[in-house]
Order: C-alpha cells, then sequence, then structure tokens
C-alpha cells in the first residue's frame, strides 16, 4: 500500500530526557523538520498536558526540542564526505518486555526500501507482537544515519582544510574534491535497500527475547542508577 509509506514526514531523530522540579520526562520519536516552528510549542504544551507535568516542563521540552531541530538545520548545504555507501547499522533495543539485537549493512545508492518499512518487515518475520518495537526500530536506524551525516560532513572538512593547508586558497578543488553538498531533506526521505548476505547469516542473524517483569523490573534499575 503505497499511501503507508513515508516519504518526507517523521525525519529527524529527537530525544528528550528533561528532569524538572522531582520529575522525569523522557522520549524518543520522529520529526518533520519542514513544519512549522510554532508546533514545538504546540506539541511541548500538549506532552506536559496529556502527562500531567508541571507546566515549566513546557519551556523546557520546547527549548530542548528546537535546539535539536536547528542542530540538524545547521548541517543542510554543508559539504559530505561520499566516499563509504554500505554502512553497517546495528540495533540492541529493548522496548517493554522485547529485546532485539541485530546488524546488517545498509545500502545508500539502492533506493528501494526504508526505515519504516524495514523495521515493519523484520518485526512481522520475527513475530513481534508488541506494536511500540517497529517504530523503535526505524529510530534507531534513522539516528545512526543522522550521525553517519554528521560524521561525513566533519570528514569532508577535514579533507577540505588538509587540501587548502596544501593548496593555498584554492578552496574550490578542494571543496570538489573532498565530497558533495548534503541536502539532509533527500538523506532522511531517501528508501535504501537493506543488504543481507546468505553468507552473512549466521553472523547477522536477528536475536529476539521477551522478558520477565522481573527482567525488566532489574533492567530498568540499572538504567535508572546510570541516568543518576
Amino acid at each position: 500500500m503505497v499511501g503507508a509509506r513515508p516519504t518526507a514526514e517523521n525525519l529527524v531523530p529527537i530525544r528528550l530526557d528533561i528532569q524538572f522540579e522531582g520529575q522525569r520526562y523522557k522520549d524518543a520519536f520522529t520529526w518533520n523538520p519542514s513544519d512549522p516552528d510554532n508546533e514545538v510549542l504546540v506539541f511541548a504544551k500538549r506532552t506536559v498536558k496529556d502527562l500531567k507535568l508541571p507546566p515549566a516542563f513546557v519551556t523546557q521540552i520546547a527549548q530542548s526540542l528546537q535546539s535539536q531541530l536547528s542542530d540538524f538545520r545547521s548541517y543542510e548545504g554543508q559539504d559530505m564526505y561520499t566516499g563509504e555507501k554500505i554502512i553497517l547499522i546495528k540495533l540492541d533495543l529493548r522496548v517493554n518486555h522485547t529485546l532485539i539485537k541485530d546488524q546488517f549493512l545498509w545500502d545508500l545508492n539502492n533506493f528501494e526500501s526504508d526505515p519504516e518499512e524495514f523495521a515493519r518487515t523484520l518485526c512481522k518475520d520475527l513475530g513481534v507482537v508488541d506494536p511500540e518495537v517497529g517504530p523503535a526500530v526505524a529510530f534507531a536506524i534513522r539516528e545512526q544515519l543522522y550521525e553517519i551525516a554528521i560524521q561525513s560532513v566533519a570528514s569532508a572538512r577535514e579533507s577540505r582544510l588538509t587540501k587548502k593547508g596544501r593548496r593555498g586558497s584554492d578552496h574550490g578543488s578542494a571543496s570538489k574534491a573532498s565530497g558533495l553538498p548534503i541536502d539532509l531533506m533527500k538523506l532522511f526521505s531517501f528508501k535504501s535497500s537493506v543488504v543481507r548476505k546468505r553468507k552473512d547469516l549466521d553472523v547477522y542473524e536477528p536475536v529476539v527475547d521477551l522478558l520477565t517483569n522481573e527482567d525488566v523490573d532489574a533492567l530498568e534499575a540499572r538504567e535508572e542508577r546510570r541516568a543518576r
């Protein structure tokens, strides 16, 4: 069903972890950077109302979300190192009672699938029934793609500076040699294929475990101690 496929929506991976007035709000979701900025405040107010958080959380949530969107937009138009097109994506997630581990190669040159579609297929193939697992898998993929994009921009910048030092002020040649202008909107609305070769099945075989209530309690207690 083509209409269900994501295109230019839900592109930016956002993480919020805010502790204020003795309460904590933690969430991870995707956001369309093309949405008007006033939607950030609308989201913050709705979240505070729905979760019955203190009113001061509105400003905290809005500022954190806006800051991450500004960071994302700051990479738009910058040179991106374009050498590596096959990248390794790793999953190690716990969503409620489901623990999922996997790794696979992601081909940025082949436009046939997308993170959300891959996540739905993976959950179906593995018999995962929790509806929250699929979105979490897709988010993890998008977050790693974003990190790789940032690293690619840094690599292009370093290459450009190195070449500029060698060639004096020949900025044009150095920039052209180091990479291409990055279009984050295209990067995060692309449909790239996943490569899982037959010979890699033993190495990259997905692992899914269903945890008991005691397992979940122990993991959450451990995560809470790390947060402190």
